[in-house]
């Protein structure tokens, strides 16, 4: 019998054993040949198969969606599909919309906690070096100024990055 162990595929994927297995329990990759002994023989392509698992990972697709996707792949036998199509489109879009959300959130980051920050270092430069530490004359206090000033702007990026999350059905 030919083919890779668990660990060899493992280690030639980037993943771990636990994984494999877990991929395998969910249809995501076949269930291999097994030695008398028992032990996993996979084909050189199953390495193929989670990297392109996880490359759709890191495109945001979800392991239902990565499924659907082998799936769809595994039927259409090198003619092209709409569907697949549609499915990139769709994708594409999703990730647009998250990279506005993303970029409200920064901007509301910028605009509430920036000033907070401003302020706290201002503060605690009026106020001399007493609590605080010479801020003025050092560019990396020993002893920072308390952040609860912060709190306000934090809990305004927050709201809303949760407002954004509700919209696009993701949780913060």
């Amino acid at each position: 019998m030919n083919g890779l162990r668990s660990g060899q595929v493992a280690e030639a994927a980037g993943v771990n054993i636990q994984t494999l297995r877990y991929y395998e329990r969910r249809g995501l990759l076949a269930e291999p040949e097994r030695t008398l002994g028992g032990h996993r023989l996979y084909p050189a392509d199953a390495v193929v198969v989670l990297r392109a698992i996880k490359a759709a990972q890191r495109l945001g697709f979800t392991l239902d969606e990565v499924a659907d996707l082998l799936e769809a792949g595994r039927h259409r036998r090198g003619k092209p599909d709409a569907g697949l199509q549609a499915r990139a489109h769709s994708k594409l879009a999703e990730i647009d919309a998250r990279i506005a959300d993303l970029s409200t959130v920064r901007t509301d980051a910028q605009d509430w906690l920036l000033p907070a920050a401003r302020e706290l270092f201002g503060r605690a430069e009026r106020d001399g070096p007493g609590d605080h530490g010479d801020l003025a004359s050092s560019p990396v206090p020993a002893r920072l100024p308390s952040p609860e000033c912060l709190l306000p702007g934090v809990i305004r990026v927050l709201a809303h990055a949760a407002s954004v999350g509700s919209k696009t059905g993701r949780e913060l």
